[in-house]
């Protein structure tokens, strides 16, 4: 690239005690950047959409469509004896939601910032989980356990669930428990 670029009265000249390239340089050259970021470059690949991770586990009952009440979440162990969950049915369409209106969703009641217990603190007038006791965090179950305000990060682990017939079945935990460093099907 050979050009020359032609001062102006408002251009700084090198030597003045200021950066070697001007505000009109600097957003000249720029322009070239964002057009070649805008295009692309040659040979680069379009990037494939990112899926969520799932680790699976075996198939376990934990409820029925026919006993659920909406607003009433039911407490079960899930995929461990010593992790706890909210089966709920929400009364609105849900992220990953299950059943005939997909308002049927199970979380783990674990905090994802500190590992905070939040067994009992269901609100169904927000189709929330928490406060938290700990940092106060709360969780939207209509949009995949995601922060609704307070200090964790990470949405709530989602348990995947499926429907056959009026039974309602736990076949995955989608994200990370608290306290776990993977959610594997072998256990130490």
């Amino acid at each position: 690239m050979n050009e020359k670029i032609i001062p102006t009265p408002g251009d700084r000249e090198e030597g003045d005690g200021h950066a070697c390239m001007s505000r009109r340089q600097f957003l000249l050259a720029g322009g070239a950047m964002v057009t070649l970021a805008a295009i692309g470059l040659p040979g680069e690949a379009e990037a494939a959409p990112l899926h969520a991770l799932k680790a699976a586990f075996p198939r376990t009952k934990i409820g029925s469509l026919s006993a659920l009440k909406k607003g009433v979440p039911i407490d079960f162990a899930y995929p461990y004896p010593n992790v706890q969950n909210i089966l709920v049915k929400l009364g609105a369409r849900a992220g990953g939601g299950v059943g005939p209106g997909q308002d049927v969703v199970a979380f783990n009641q674990q905090c994802t910032h500190m590992g905070g217990p939040m067994q009992g603190s269901y609100k169904d007038a927000y189709q929330a989980l928490g406060p938290c006791p700990l940092h106060l965090t709360t969780f939207d179950l209509t949009r995949h356990g995601m922060v609704i305000s307070g200090h964790a990060t990470e949405s709530l682990p989602q348990i995947v669930l499926e429907v056959q017939g009026d039974d309602i079945y736990a076949v995955g935990v989608q994200g990370l428990v608290y306290g776990y460093a993977a959610m594997t099907t072998k256990r130490a």
